[in-house]
């Protein structure tokens, strides 16, 4: 039984609520130069937590080596109006990466955090995009430099289950 929502709840990750099957394309390796893409496909089903306050996704990634859980969180904060979003993998169940915190304008919603790969700080960038009319799409990317150039490395596109599309 949902409890209800908090009249005053964001509705900025609205478009997301619901049951999807996921396009995945995802960068080989990362900060490496490498050009080849593995693509597969996922379910997610995402529910409003925190009175609308928040969200819960819970996904099923289906890697050509295996499938696998994970689950993403996203918190609003209404005094900065920021957003919060962690992940967590079910290989390894007992991490949260770090969150990548931002806002959403014009349907687009940057997301930042400052991270480590392989021991090397980086940049994480998420962007959202949720156009009326369109599939949602999520990207992240990855920096180097300090955010000077991006390499995407993971691309999603969101179909709504049950409407047999593929």
């Amino acid at each position: 039984m949902p409890l209800p929502p908090d009249a005053n709840a964001p509705k900025d990750f609205d478009f997301i609520i619901g049951e999807w099957l996921v396009k995945h394309k995802r960068l080989n390796a990362r900060l490496a130069g490498c050009t080849a893409w593995t693509e597969f496909e996922g379910r997610t089903s995402t529910m409003k937590i925190l009175g609308g306050f928040g969200n819960l996704e819970d996904n099923l990634l289906h890697f050509p080596e295996g499938a696998f859980r994970a689950a993403a969180m996203r918190s609003y904060d209404p005094t900065s109006g920021t957003w919060s979003i962690w992940w967590l993998d079910g290989r390894n169940p007992t991490a949260l990466d770090t969150p990548v915190v931002g806002r959403f304008s014009d349907h687009v919603g940057l997301f930042f955090a400052d991270d480590f790969l392989d021991g090397q700080p980086i940049k994480v960038r998420f962007i959202w995009t949720a156009r009326p009319g369109a599939h949602p799409r999520w990207e992240q990317a990855f920096s180097s430099d300090q955010g000077k150039t991006w390499e995407t490395n993971w691309e999603m596109e969101f179909i709504p289950a049950g409407r047999g599309e593929r």
